[in-house]
């Protein structure tokens, strides 16, 4: 891993080192009225129906910043910068954010940290990290606001499958958990991966359930089982990823979200993929009808309101109440 310099010593360093390029200055005013302005990456122009709750919290987007060289085997994307995440924000109503790191960048987490710190304090981050990481880089992470690690197994990239109970265990100890990005077939044939892990396990994106198999497929019971053990967690996301059915109402996938919620209300979070990197520049999903489909999945308010709020704060560490 790149030695991001020795005199960043916290998260306050961080946010100093791009306040200038970030124009932090200007803050982030919430809208939720028809303040309407088109966002970057997404379709249409219109808030959503649904009301955020105070602190409601996006829970999986990614920064792309072009001074930052592509890993081999990176997933191409244009730049997508702090400035056009908080005009998507100021569009559907969230207030903090979890930046995931993408495969682009492998282990160099510069455009992550760096993109988190631009965004100020109401926001964390998932970074990408192989098994030579040392301690002390780690808890540096942390200082910053890192709260877990990312495998994307779904193409050959930094990190692989027999890293992940290793990693596990030594991030365990800063309380983090492993974000799995895999297709849902291959995580059943690593069941017994998953099943021996202890520490906290996040799937990304529905845990890829096929379609139309969705919550009969052997991905969904395997999800359901690890669910069942109290460590393991959704993040209702991806909604796009493997429907068959298509929008507005993403029927398939979204009967996999809404069984998902009812089975582990307290452990599963919401977030927006932005910018919708597996998706065509010309097939960008709409995020205020992305964030719309929550009331369908979760009606129940105080419910709803657990998974914007509370469970991301008990999952990235975010003040409570």
């Amino acid at each position: 891993m790149r030695n991001m310099g020795h005199s960043m010593h916290g998260r306050r360093d961080l946010l100093a080192s791009v306040d200038a390029a970030a124009g932090m200055s200007s803050g982030l005013t919430v809208r939720h009225s028809a303040d309407q302005s088109a966002v970057r990456y997404s379709t249409g122009t219109e808030a959503p129906k649904l009301r955020a709750p105070v602190n409601a919290t996006d829970c999986h987007f990614h920064i792309y910043d072009n001074r930052f060289p592509p890993a081999a085997g990176g997933l191409p994307a244009p730049e997508a910068s702090p400035a056009d995440y908080r005009a998507l924000q100021a569009r559907i109503g969230t207030t903090r954010g979890v930046v995931i790191q993408p495969s682009l960048y492998g282990v160099d987490n510069r455009p992550t940290l760096e993109g988190m710190a631009a965004l100020g304090p109401n926001f964390r981050a998932v970074a990408v990290v192989n098994t030579s990481v040392t301690d002390a880089e780690l808890r540096r992470m942390h200082e910053l606001g890192v709260r877990g690690i990312r495998f994307n197994l779904a193409q050959a990239g930094a990190t692989t499958l027999e890293m992940l109970e290793p990693l596990s265990q030594r991030v365990d100890a800063l309380g983090w958990h492993c974000q799995i990005n895999m297709p849902g077939d291959e995580i059943v044939a690593a069941r017994d991966t998953f099943l021996r892990v202890r520490g906290k396990l996040v799937f990304d994106h529905l845990a890829h359930c096929p379609e139309p198999a969705g919550v009969a497929s052997d991905t969904f019971k395997l999800i359901r089982r690890l669910l069942d053990q109290g460590n393991t967690w959704v993040k209702l996301s991806g909604v796009y990823t493997d429907t068959t059915v298509g929008p507005p109402s993403y029927s398939d996938s979204s009967a996999v979200a809404r069984a998902f919620a009812a089975a582990a209300p307290t452990r599963v979070v919401w977030g927006s993929d932005w910018p919708h990197p597996t998706e065509k520049p010309d097939n960008k999903p709409d995020d205020a009808l992305l964030f719309d489909l929550l009331e369908s999945w979760v009606p129940d308010e105080a419910k709803r309101n657990r998974v914007l709020v509370d469970n991301p704060a008990e999952l990235y560490g975010f003040p409570k109440g």
